[in-house]
């Protein structure tokens, strides 16, 4: 029985399936998820669980090289921005696109977890990158 790490099966599935470069998207309650993308739905009431204890769970055990977000959510919810920008820290790049570009990206992404989170336009998009474990023998 899984005890440590990601406890839900279906999240976990789509961690271990990214590679670099792949993406996914944490979203917010109402994203308009396309029908064909694989969904984690954890959402359970409102805000529960929410954008930033879902992404902090993630960061745990996926490295994460680029963080893109609408230009919108900049606008609407500043805050929510900087947090989730502080969970991923200083060396991930980030990056803010209109929010039908992220809808648009959103067709191709290796999967989407729905959160319950209320916050206007907490949808954020994961590219997946080499962490700190890699190492080349010469470089």
């Amino acid at each position: 029985m899984l005890e440590v790490g990601l406890l839900n099966r279906d999240l976990a599935t789509l961690v271990a399936r990214l590679g670099h470069m792949d993406e996914m998207i944490v979203s917010d309650a109402g994203f308009p998820i396309p029908d064909n993308v694989r969904t984690v739905d954890l959402s359970i009431a409102k805000n529960e669980p929410g954008v930033l204890r879902i992404l902090e769970e993630i960061a745990k055990y996926c490295s994460v090289e680029k963080i893109v977000v609408a230009n919108e959510m900049c606008t609407a919810s500043p805050t929510m921005v900087q947090k989730v920008k502080n969970i991923f820290g200083p060396k991930v790049a980030f990056e803010s696109i209109p929010h039908v570009d992220l809808k648009a990206r959103s067709k191709s992404v290796k999967g989407v977890v729905r959160s319950g989170e209320f916050t206007a336009f907490s949808n954020i998009l994961l590219v997946s990158g080499s962490g700190d474990r890699w190492y080349a023998e010469r470089g």
